[in-house]
């Protein structure tokens, strides 16, 4: 084979590989819980209904578009207990017609003490996995989201469980693809559980998740070791593989990456890349 023609093979090869890994951003969009919140004008007053629909405390707040921050400031930050909800009414005879208001809500309560107790590894016990991406990691763990994440290298279909007792707060399983783009890091477009730990106050999530990969629904109390989802590679990645971070609440920016220590003493800081565990 001259070279010209070996040339342009491999060049061919490298194309179709390259290929492999670029696939579009789905244009649909899930969610892990819907917020069921609404509002409504009557008689110049504005009434929120804020509802609750999980087992654990949910804050809400509020924004106006076109910007309104005197009503955005009067209504605050309200902080539901699970499952329950309220109406707030307020006289406000200068609403515009062209005012649109929009409800954000965020998982935890930022007044409850967090305590923080050892927990099991997301896998089922007596398998063996390698650490691929510890805390602070170069390439996806360098935000106050995922600072202290750990990713797994769980293959696909490979049983996920969970890390302690605890309730199920969100779940998103209908995404089937992955990719490296930029856009594709910059949209959270990934299969994942999140789960609620009322005893710590801590949440844990389980992200790229396989598609229709979970083994539990909204609202399912979830016991220490039980399986509820299966490994896959959706959303931003490179490998099949289970990233595990657990998260508190945080004013600014909804939760927070926090670290955890493991029910054999073994403290996440000190997992490092290629490390073994069991």
């Amino acid at each position: 084979m001259n070279f010209n023609k070996y040339l342009s093979l491999l060049t061919a090869f490298l194309l179709l590989s390259s290929c492999a890994y670029i696939k579009n951003l789905p244009d649909e969009q899930f969610y892990e819980f819907m917020n069921e919140h609404k509002v409504t004008y009557v008689n110049d007053s504005l009434k929120f209904h804020m509802i609750n629909p999980l087992r654990c405390p949910l804050r809400v707040k509020i924004k106006s578009n076109p910007g309104d921050k005197e009503l955005e400031e009067k209504i605050g930050v309200i902080t539901l207990s699970e499952l329950n909800d309220t109406i707030i009414s307020i006289h406000y005879p200068d609403l515009l017609k062209s005012q649109t208001i929009r409800f954000i809500s965020n998982r935890g309560d930022l007044n409850k003490e967090i305590r923080k107790n050892n927990v099991a590894y997301p896998f089922v016990n007596g398998k063996e996995y390698t650490i691929i991406q510890g805390y602070n990691g170069k390439f996806t763990h360098n935000s106050i989201k995922s600072k202290y994440a750990i990713d797994f290298d769980l293959k696909i279909g490979d049983t996920i469980t969970s890390v302690d007792d605890g309730y199920v707060v969100g779940v998103i399983e209908d995404y089937i693809d992955y990719g490296l783009s930029k856009k594709w890091r910059e949209n959270d477009k990934s299969n994942y559980i999140t789960l609620y730990h009322p005893h710590s106050g801590l949440f844990t999530q389980y992200v790229h998740l396989d598609h229709k990969g979970s083994l539990v629904n909204l609202g399912d109390h979830i016991k220490k070791n039980q399986p509820i989802g299966l490994s896959g590679m959706t959303g931003f990645t490179t490998t099949p593989h289970l990233h595990f971070n657990v998260k508190i609440p945080d004013k600014e920016n909804g939760f927070k990456s926090t670290e955890i220590e493991f029910e054999n003493g073994i403290k996440g800081k000190d997992l490092k890349r290629n490390d073994v565990v069991n």
